[in-house]
């Protein structure tokens, strides 16, 4: 893939799972949001929401959510444009790996715990794993760039 599918991938997966995470929270504040995406007893942002479970360290997990991925938009700009920092792609990487960590967690909790799933919770972890695997594809071609034979010794070879 060209590197510009892969920021692509980074920059579509942080503002959906921003706008995701933004919901989520704005579904904290309003429960009537929630029933809009509370299909069953199993399906329901209701049953995640009013479970008590949804704080990590003391913060809401929307928090979290909000958080990450506006740290994740603003390391994908900074790597569009000091392209030559290989050091960018790399803490993007390790950003988008600690944010898929969580959410594993988080749908741990989700599933194990709770006993439910919340769609709009599951669309902002699928979003973390899309600008994961761009931020895969930015750290290889970071390594690829630093580990290129400089020009003058391939025309001396």
């Amino acid at each position: 893939m060209r590197t510009r599918t892969y920021r692509t991938l980074v920059y579509l997966g942080g503002g959906l799972g921003a706008i995701a995470a933004a919901f989520s929270g704005a579904e904290f504040y309003d429960a009537e949001l929630s029933k809009a995406c509370s299909f069953n007893g199993y399906i329901s942002c209701a049953k995640v929401a009013n479970s008590g479970l949804t704080t990590t360290f003391g913060i809401q997990d929307w928090i979290w959510g909000i958080a990450g991925f506006i740290v994740i938009l603003a390391l994908a700009v900074l790597a569009e444009r000091r392209r030559r920092d290989a050091w960018i792609p790399y803490l993007l990487l390790l950003v988008t790996t600690a944010g898929l960590a969580l959410s594993v967690y988080f749908g741990y909790v989700e599933v194990v715990q709770i006993g439910g799933v919340c769609p709009v919770c599951i669309t902002a972890y699928a979003m973390g794993a899309v600008a994961w695997v761009g931020a895969i594809g930015l750290a290889q071609r970071a390594y690829r760039r630093g580990h290129r034979p400089p020009d003058d010794a391939t025309a001396a070879g």
